[in-house]
């Protein structure tokens, strides 16, 4: 049989020290909850944001391979019909593609200064400035495509986006000069 111990060997100071410690891990997780979480979700958000990247620009290199070939003039699509086109090659982002995305294909005269309006130059986008002229055989053609992805992450918003909307705007461009199509 053991022997009762007891802990009147040590103060009584002591022993009160331990009960209010008690709650001190808890109170200790709470203070490092809040910052870790934050952090693992804008790392979360941050790999999100380049795994659409990635996709647009796949669907954007898609779409203007249409326009180069001259299947998008022989076919007579329209924005919409392209945006559509755009919007099914971005798998499962392809859910909200139609309002978060934005196509402008311009023939242009050069490639070293194309003078071609800047959408988000006033803080918010403004659609009025995109147009779409795939242009003909031969033609300098530019395709530029925006998608605006929300960000929750508060500090990743502020240091991401310049837009009035805290939205994170992708942005793929492509130059090319139209094959010699018939």
């Amino acid at each position: 049989m053991r022997p009762f111990r007891c802990d009147k060997r040590r103060p009584a100071h002591a022993r009160r020290s331990t009960r209010v410690r008690e709650g001190s891990t808890a109170v200790e997780f709470a203070l490092v909850a809040l910052p870790f979480f934050l952090m693992l979700f804008a790392i979360l958000e941050i790999g999100l944001v380049l795994l659409l990247d990635a996709v647009a620009e796949t669907a954007t290199a898609d779409m203007g391979r249409l326009v180069r070939t001259g299947q998008a003039q022989q076919q007579a699509m329209t924005p919409a019909l392209m945006k559509q086109r755009f919007c099914a090659r971005m798998s499962v982002f392809s859910g909200d593609c139609p309002t978060r995305s934005y196509i402008d294909v311009r023939v242009v005269d050069n490639f070293t200064n194309p003078l071609v309006p800047d959408p988000t130059a006033s803080g918010t986008f403004d659609e009025t400035k995109l147009t779409f002229q795939p242009g003909r055989a031969g033609d300098l053609v530019l395709v530029r495509i925006w998608y605006a992805q929300p960000i929750a992450t508060p500090f990743l918003s502020q240091a991401l986006s310049k837009m009035s909307d805290k939205k994170v705007l992708l942005s793929t461009t492509l130059a090319f000069r139209n094959e010699p199509y018939q």
